[in-house]
């Protein structure tokens, strides 16, 4: 199976490091978001990717490209013309880069990339900008015990402000950052081919028409994840994560 990765968005929300780079490329403990999702997708033996591009899209490429210089040791005999790679720690991945445009919409993006996945064969879907403990082992199970042409993530974030209960003046109970009660779409999917159907082109949003309808013909299930998830969108989120790193306590990292 292979596992797709929306990488092509401007990440405007957090201007002050995708202004130089495409927000999949933003680090958190030295290495991509991008790089932690694949190894979250590889440590269920997933290794075969696709990569939406789009804004700085040939920062990406150059990553890749440069893969192994970066995670090696390296020297470099300048004189002969000759690199030497010491303690290779390579992946086993196949990654194919597609260029899906600059300001394509992500359903647009998605039918890009039609023509590389295998026929017939359902795959993964995921944004470049958000991490989870999220069991995709199960998660591709359960798609496949449903029926359905979607399966997506289901969600519940820790709420952005405490909870208070006031009675008169008092407070009686003081809630830290609750973990909210609706779910939202917490963007690791299971999808199989037909949804293809449902994408008209470029101006085409996969989170509106294509998810709507198919919501409305009853072809899309919801996969509850009760673990951790953390979207990558300010860099307060940056610091978050970053702190999880380094307190070796981020639930996320399982390899």
């Amino acid at each position: 199976m292979k596992a797709v990765i929306l990488a092509g968005g401007m990440g405007t929300r957090i201007i002050e490091e995708s202004q130089l780079k495409p927000k999949p490329l933003v680090e958190i403990g030295g290495r991509p978001i991008l790089w932690h999702i694949m190894k979250l997708y590889s440590f269920y033996n997933i290794n075969d990717f696709i990569v939406c591009c789009g804004y700085k899209g040939n920062m990406i490429r150059d990553f890749f490209a440069n893969y192994n210089l970066y995670v090696s040791d390296v020297t470099f005999d300048l004189a002969n013309k000759k690199v030497t790679v010491h303690r290779n720690n390579i992946e086993t991945w196949k990654v194919t880069l597609v260029d899906t445009g600059l300001k394509t919409m992500t359903g647009g993006r998605i039918k890009r990339i039609k023509g590389y996945l295998d026929e017939g064969e359902d795959f993964c879907l995921t944004y470049g900008d958000g991490v989870g403990d999220v069991n995709i082992e199960e998660l591709i199970s359960f798609h496949r015990s449903h029926n359905c042409l979607a399966t997506v993530t289901a969600v519940q974030p820790p709420g952005r402000f405490g909870r208070l209960k006031i009675q008169g003046d008092k407070v009686v109970d003081f809630k830290e950052k609750e973990r909210g009660r609706d779910y939202i779409n917490g963007g690791f999917f299971v999808l199989s081919p037909g949804i293809f159907d449902y994408i008209e082109g470029d101006d085409t949003v996969w989170e509106r028409d294509p998810m709507e309808r198919m919501v409305l013909e009853g072809q899309v299930v919801a996969y509850p994840h009760k673990g951790f998830w953390h979207p990558l969108d300010t860099m307060s989120d940056k610091s978050y994560m970053e702190d999880l790193i380094t307190s070796e306590s981020a639930p996320w990292i399982l390899w």
